[in-house]
């Protein structure tokens, strides 16, 4: 059993940001301005010791690989970002790529959404769309993962490396563009790759030409229940926003059976969701009643649901989504409380410490 955590690389300044959020925006500008919403609400989230790193600083790479794998995180999973031959958030995968820093396991998640200002509240403008063009195009995209992939630190299943697509229903031509970068891995030395579809919030229906499906979480979830049963609006204070019970979440996540007869299914787990750091005025979606305590026993048990359906990887949302409000990262109040807990539900299910 490896645990991989989605790893966000928006903690750096970036042209794009720039010109679209402002001068010197990054992930950290969003959750520095957060505001409580109610009494008790835990906002704003501020990292431990006031380290709001810079993710183009090679020391800050270092130390989240060394505390992540200190607590018994096996790797992470880069956002990759591609539109139509233009990357954006992508010094930080550039220069772990460059380096070869930190020696520590990784893979890629392209996140293939469009970009628009629904932070904002004005999702029908784009900032890039996306685009995803014809064989041309995909051999451009292939050639650049084939750098990724033949990395000797790259995660793999039976010697293919591991990619995910986020939203792979809104590729068009997905079924041929899968066969063509088959068809390229092993033209270019590769035993071919290991393609997983992402469930979350959006459609879902089983696609073609993937090995496995991850149930990423809280999305999932959310998309199989509408989010009706576990959470309520709430109005009269500065905005409407949504809270979302943190206990029945997770019930519905363990309850929920597997398929076993369908494609290879890696579960999800979440630490906590707190997205009005990110969207402000637009509804956010809140959970109550996350603790470093519950974490455990709750990821305790998806760990051994996991063992159970013989799944290699469980996939954590997140190492870093400090504006979503799901990260194990030490932050002022609970200091390194999740990531004890992580690594005690690691040793619940017999995994000593490495």
């Amino acid at each position: 059993m490896k645990l991989i955590a989605f790893y966000l690389p928006q903690f750096h300044e970036t042209d794009e940001n720039n010109r679209n959020w402002g001068k010197g925006f990054t992930e950290w500008t969003n959750t520095r301005k957060a505001q409580p919403l109610f009494p008790g609400h835990y906002q704003p989230k501020e990292p431990y010791q006031d380290y709001y790193y810079d993710l183009t600083d090679e020391s800050a790479r270092e130390w989240q690989a060394q505390i992540a794998r200190k607590y018994g995180i096996y790797g992470f999973c880069y956002y990759h970002y591609w539109f139509k031959g233009k990357r954006f958030l992508h010094k930080p995968i550039d220069a772990v790529l460059q380096n070869g820093k930190p020696d520590f396991p990784f893979c890629l998640s392209w996140a293939n959404d469009p970009w628009t200002r629904t932070w904002t509240g004005s999702s029908h403008e784009v900032l890039e769309d996306q685009d995803y063009g014809e064989k041309v195009d995909w051999k451009e995209h292939f050639e650049f993962l084939l750098t990724a992939f033949k990395d000797k630190r790259y995660i793999r299943v039976e010697n293919k490396p591991l990619f995910l697509i986020y939203r792979p229903s809104d590729i068009p031509q997905c079924e041929e563009m899968l066969e063509y970068w088959q068809k390229l891995a092993v033209e270019n030395g590769l035993d071919g790759i290991h393609l997983v579809q992402t469930l979350n919030r959006f459609n879902n229906p089983q696609l073609k030409g993937f090995d496995a499906r991850i149930e990423f979480e809280p999305g999932y979830t959310m998309y199989l229940t509408n989010g009706i049963h576990c959470g309520k609006a709430v109005d009269g204070y500065k905005q409407t926003f949504n809270l979302m019970d943190y206990d029945k979440y997770w019930s519905c996540i363990l309850e929920r059976k597997v398929d076993m007869d369908s494609v290879k299914t890696y579960l999800g787990a979440f630490i906590d969701w707190d997205n009005s750091a990110r969207v402000g005025g637009e509804r956010p979606l809140i959970f109550t009643g996350a603790s470093p305590e519950k974490f455990s026993l709750y990821l305790t048990q998806q760990i051994k649901k996991s063992l159970d359906i013989n799944s290699d990887f469980l996939f954590i949302n997140a190492w870093n989504e400090w504006a979503e409000g799901t990260y194990l990262e030490p932050d002022k109040k609970y200091e390194f409380q999740y990531l004890e807990a992580l690594k005690k539900a690691l040793a619940n299910n017999g995994f000593c410490e490495r």
